[in-house]
This record gives structure tokens, C-alpha cells and sequence, in this order.
């Protein structure tokens, strides 16, 4: 099982992807280079995921500052320790607040190693964080590649990404979660370093950003 540590990692998987797919080939020249992302395993990187789901880059970035205050890192029993309200004050969601809350607890009791993550099958790993409720498959795929270090892993679920393939071959619609997923399972074993070529793709088309992590 690879696991993406480094811009070569990245590097790496994209010369065996060009391999695979020769289609990758011109997506690839468009896309230019692929940024690695890779935020520090554990509950302050999964609480940035899901802060930062369906709202604006501006909005998860003022609720952020509001919640990891300084350079203090936000540790699970951190989080915990806060007044039962301060999600109000932070501008965080209820849904979210209570999501936090659960993950939290279970990394604070030893329930969840979110570390030991990294080290899983992928299967095995979105079973864990899918098993909390309010974390959805997105969520568990998002966290895998970009703080997991996973190589295998594509969120076909992911509305940037569908865009993205779209534009790159030329289809009239965006494909389906399931026929996006059906697509990547050629690009194993490196659909982490796939997912990262298309948006890096669709970004350099429209000129802005689309990966879901900062």
C-alpha cells in the first residue's frame, strides 16, 4: 500500500497514472503541478475537513480562527473543554458542533486512532470513520488523502471533481458519484494522486481553486 508523504510520492503516482491512462497524458500538461496537502493525522486535521464542508473558503477560515485561537492546536480534549455553547460563538452549525463532539469523545476515550489510520487498508479505514455518525463518506475519503497520506483513495462524491472529469473528456453531464467511482477504479492503485491531477486541471481551466482542504 503506498502512502503519499512527499511531492515525489506525488510525483511518482502521477508517472505510473500517465502509464495507466494515457488520456492523462494532455490533462496532466494542462494541469501543471500537483500540490501535495497533506495536513498532521489526528482530530485537529479531520476538524478542519468538516469546518470547512459547504461553506465558503472565507467563512470555514473566520470560524477556524474563532476556534484554534493563536498557534494553540486544537486537541481533542480541547475541543471537549469547551462551554457547552461555543459553537454558537464560533459560527459553527449545530450538525457540525455535535459531529466534533462525537469524534472528539472518541479520540479522547482511545475508541478512534485517527494516526493509526494512515497505516490501514482503505476500506478499513473509511469503515472506522464512517462508523461516527455525521461523517459521511466524503468526509472519511477527504481526511484519508490529505492527512492519512492514503494513495488509493478517490471521493467520487466530490461535485468539484465530477466538474472536473467532465471538462477534462468532454462529457455533456458530470458523471454520478457511482460512475465517477466506476471511472477511477482504473487509475488504482494511485486515485489519490487522480484526484489530485483533476482538480489541479479545473482549476488551471477556470483560474480558482477547488481542493476541499486549505
Amino acid at each position: 500500500m503506498h502512502i503519499i508523504r512527499t511531492d515525489g510520492d506525488v510525483a511518482q503516482g502521477l508517472a505510473e497514472l500517465v502509464v495507466i491512462d494515457p488520456r492523462l497524458v494532455s490533462i496532466a500538461a494542462d494541469a501543471g503541478p500537483l500540490p501535495l496537502r497533506l495536513r498532521e493525522p489526528g482530530f485537529e486535521g479531520l476538524a478542519h475537513i468538516i469546518v470547512s464542508q459547504m461553506v465558503s473558503r472565507a467563512s470555514a477560515e473566520a470560524i477556524w480562527r474563532r476556534l484554534r485561537p493563536g498557534d494553540a492546536a486544537l486537541t481533542a480534549e480541547a475541543y471537549i473543554g469547551l462551554h457547552p455553547e461555543a459553537w454558537r460563538d464560533v459560527g459553527l452549525s449545530r450538525a457540525k458542533a455535535e459531529t466534533l463532539t462525537r469524534i472528539a469523545k472518541a479520540v479522547a476515550s482511545g475508541g478512534l486512532d485517527l494516526q493509526a489510520l494512515s497505516g490501514l487498508p482503505p476500506r478499513e479505514a473509511l469503515a472506522a470513520l464512517t462508523a461516527l455518525k455525521g461523517v459521511g463518506p466524503w468526509t472519511a475519503e477527504v481526511y484519508l488523502m490529505f492527512c492519512g497520506g492514503h494513495a488509493d483513495v478517490f471521493p467520487s462524491g466530490d461535485v468539484a471533481l465530477q466538474n472536473a472529469v467532465a471538462a477534462a473528456f468532454g462529457l455533456d453531464q458530470r458523471p454520478t458519484t457511482r460512475a465517477l467511482a466506476l471511472m477511477a477504479a482504473d487509475w488504482a492503485p494511485w486515485r489519490s494522486v487522480a484526484a489530485r491531477l483533476f482538480w489541479a486541471y479545473y482549476a488551471a481551466k477556470l483560474g480558482r481553486g477547488l481542493v476541499p482542504v486549505g
